[in-house]
């Protein structure tokens, strides 16, 4: 299946900032059935807490695409997006977004599933045990 292909990409890119002490989360864009942007968190080595996977992702795409609205893009990415995040992607009217694990403390689902744009298809729970896994041991490893 695609999305599950897609995702293991999101995951190698969560797996790269989870080496580079960011917390493990990763994604792509996928347009036209390719990959056009990847990305993972940056918000350590930039020191900027907007610097998300998905906030990373939406500049990459719409410079890829020459175009600010993400609409034939899919994002996949490997923990649900915060409420910045899911209202970045409102802005660039998302077309689909597939994301892994939930985050039941600060996903933007606990806030208001209203925050993505209303026509932004989305998909929950690809490769989710992965994804939380990946998550979980990284915390762990912190305390």
């Amino acid at each position: 299946m695609n999305d599950e292909k897609f995702m293991r990409e999101a995951l190698r890119e969560a797996v790269a900032a989870g080496a580079d002490k960011e917390v493990p989360i990763g994604g792509v864009v996928v347009c036209g059935g390719r990959i056009i942007a990847r990305a993972h968190n940056l918000t350590e080595r930039l020191t900027d807490v907007t610097a998300h996977a998905e906030i990373q992702l939406i500049g990459m795409a719409a410079e890829a695409i020459g175009g600010k609205y993400l609409n034939d893009c899919t994002l996949y990415v490997t923990v649900e997006p915060c409420p910045m995040c899911a209202a970045a992607l409102a802005w660039a009217q998302l077309g689909r977004l597939v994301y892994g694990a939930p985050d039941p403390k600060r996903g933007y689902t606990l806030f208001s599933p209203s925050l993505l744009h209303p026509r932004t298809e989305v998909t929950s729970g690809v490769l989710a045990s992965d994804c939380s896994a990946l998550m979980t041991e990284f915390f762990k490893n912190q305390r």
